[in-house]
């Protein structure tokens, strides 16, 4: 029997610096902020999307493995396993002939509990990643985690935040990538209002929390060649509020920590009910 919730505990958001192509460079970073982190006192590390290689970057071809005992997801196993953390990351994902934009969620005892592959991909990715098929929550001491990725959140409708809303999601852990092109002026449009529109509606809504964390750096190669990513990672709490934003820019390599308290969410049908009882039930 799943053990009552620890309601509150310390997310670090790591707003990495990642090198485009340069595995082990970039595992060496995340082992160390993994670390970092763990001696901060926080019980879950969150690191960016592709953090491995980067958004797109053409060496997903031949340095990606499988997920869970391929070199990449096998060095962050063995991180949260000795740094006894929750360890959330996107990951290049090698199966077979194919490449997915994936993501996992690793126990502290270094074991997989949940992975996720990139559903709503932008056109311009498709040459890399192919399509993801599903979408879950996990069950942990730290309640209900749920996942996806960067632009999964923009999806039609909120259609899969609020997927995760009803699965029972407590908090939804998002890798992101944002990037902005070299001209970008973040004083005339402040970056965020994107991810602020879909965050939102779903953490109100839900009572739930959503993290969401980019990296910083340049891209290199593919179709945002020499865009920045720019970090500015967010986070919403169980209230609808925004509560954090990381700073903006391509060298704004840091770690954040968030205090998360989780809410006591309505039961699963309550707000189907609501819903009804407005639109049908008094007609």
């Amino acid at each position: 029997m799943m053990q009552k919730p620890l309601r509150s505990y310390k997310v670090a958001m790591v707003q990495m610096e990642v090198e485009a192509g340069k595995l082990e460079a970039n595992l060496a970073r995340a082992r160390a902020r993994i670390s970092t982190a763990a001696q901060q006192g926080a019980q879950v590390a969150l690191l960016p999307e592709v953090m491995d290689l980067g958004w797109t970057d053409p060496s997903a071809r031949e340095l990606a493995f499988e997920i869970p005992d391929g070199k990449t997801c096998k060095a962050l196993r063995d991180a949260a396993k000795q740094n006894h953390i929750y360890v959330c990351a996107g990951i290049v994902e090698k199966d077979g002939d194919k490449r997915y934009n994936a993501a996992v969620i690793i126990d502290p005892s270094g074991e997989v509990i949940l992975k996720h592959r990139k559903l709503n991909e932008l056109d311009i990715a498709h040459d890399v990643y192919a399509q993801g098929d599903g979408l879950n929550v996990v069950h942990t001491p730290l309640g209900t985690m749920g996942l996806y990725i960067c632009a999964d959140a923009t999806a039609s409708g909120n259609a899969l935040s609020e997927a995760l809303g009803y699965m029972g999601a407590d908090i939804i852990l998002s890798p992101s990538a944002w990037a902005v092109p070299p001209d970008f002026d973040n004083v005339a449009t402040p970056y965020g209002g994107t991810w602020r529109n879909v965050y939102e509606p779903v953490s109100s809504r839900f009572a739930l929390w959503v993290i969401s964390v980019s990296n910083v750096g340049k891209i290199e190669k593919g179709p945002w060649k020499d865009w920045d990513c720019i970090g500015s990672s967010l986070v919403y709490n169980a209230d609808g509020k925004e509560v954090l934003q990381g700073p903006f820019g391509a060298k704004a390599d840091t770690i954040l920590y968030v205090d998360v308290t989780l809410k006591d969410r309505p039961a699963r049908g309550t707000m189907w009910y609501e819903y009804w009882n407005k639109n049908e039930g008094n007609n």
